[in-house]
């Protein structure tokens, strides 16, 4: 068995104070030429929130749980945590994994799937990180989850508690954020959608109207991204006739502020607006099958007091 020594916990990073919003947004979007009145506009649905991103909060709330999970399974195995593009960023982070004499150590990154910017962007991250570090320990992204019992069950739970407050009918609207049509990897993330969506649909109402749609559009007019947008779609229902929609966010692990937003505020008003009763399922966040996925991807990599290799007889 392969034997890690630490779990790094890899995510986006967001502010958590006013004067911080744009200063990350730069760093989010460095090299890509977006103007100045975009970030400004950007940043105005951090301010809705007091300039705060849930994000940070709820990965040091995910990363809690996991260390309990880990001492209630008797997993002695350090958690640490860093951000792609804000405090705790993962130079810092790999720096003291250094420091506290990690050797090697996984990596679990808040994001489910395959593809450029869910999955390969981050193992860039991870090397990037580690060529700052003299001596830095190996790192090893943890495989992709999407489709593990894990991620999928949590989003059943919610669908159905959210299927449960909404008018009798209501069609399932699945989301996540979109991405350029040009995008490494754009078609196996897109495979992996349909096939989570497929999935919980099946557990919670296999016979309900459902649509894959998408959320979170950053890029120019002139560049193609994956559609179609949510907002659109809740339209599309409104003149079909649909008694409601219930938006599962199967693209996100925490209701961070891409979905406290784009859906709970942009798309809700949308919805609103158009007389289309609305209904938002829950993310994984912090559900304890999610939580327990970590250890479960580890498992078979970390020897644990319980099942250690025994010596040759």
């Amino acid at each position: 068995m392969t034997s890690y020594d630490a779990l790094l916990l890899v995510s986006f990073g967001g502010p958590e104070r006013p004067e911080d919003v744009i200063p990350f947004l730069e760093n989010v979007t460095r090299g890509r030429d977006i103007p100045r009145h975009r970030l400004e506009m950007v940043a105005e649905h951090y301010h809705l929130f007091g300039g705060v991103s849930p994000i940070n909060r709820q990965c040091r709330e995910l990363k809690a749980a996991i260390e309990a999970d880990f001492a209630g399974h008797g997993l002695d195995l350090p958690v640490y945590w860093g951000n792609r593009n804000w405090d705790p960023y993962l130079s810092d982070t790999v720096r003291r994994m250094t420091a506290d004499g990690v050797r090697r150590a996984a990596a679990f990154v808040t994001s489910a799937y395959s593809g450029y910017s869910c999955s390969d962007q981050y193992v860039e991250d991870i090397e990037r990180a580690r060529t700052e570090v003299p001596g830095a320990p190996e790192i090893d992204k943890l495989p992709v989850y999407c489709l593990r019992p894990g991620f999928i069950e949590p989003f059943a739970e919610s669908a159905r508690a959210a299927l449960e407050r909404a008018p009798a009918g209501s069609h399932l609207v699945f989301t996540a954020h979109s991405v350029p049509l040009a995008q490494p990897g754009r078609a196996s993330y897109v495979a992996e959608l349909q096939q989570v969506a497929a999935a919980v649909r099946d557990r919670v109402a296999p016979d309900r109207p459902w649509a894959l749609v998408y959320q979170s559009r950053s890029g120019p007019p002139s560049q193609p991204w994956l559609e179609p947008d949510v907002c659109d779609h809740l339209e599309k229902l409104r003149g079909e006739g649909a008694p409601g929609a219930v938006v599962v966010p199967i693209g996100f692990v925490s209701d961070h502020m891409e979905v406290r937003f784009d859906l709970d505020v942009e798309a809700a008003d949308r919805a609103a607006e158009l007389g289309l009763p609305f209904e938002r399922a829950a993310t994984p966040g912090t559900h304890p099958r999610f939580v327990a996925l970590a250890r479960e991807l580890l498992s078979p990599r970390v020897p644990g007091p319980r099942d250690r290799p025994r010596p040759p007889q």
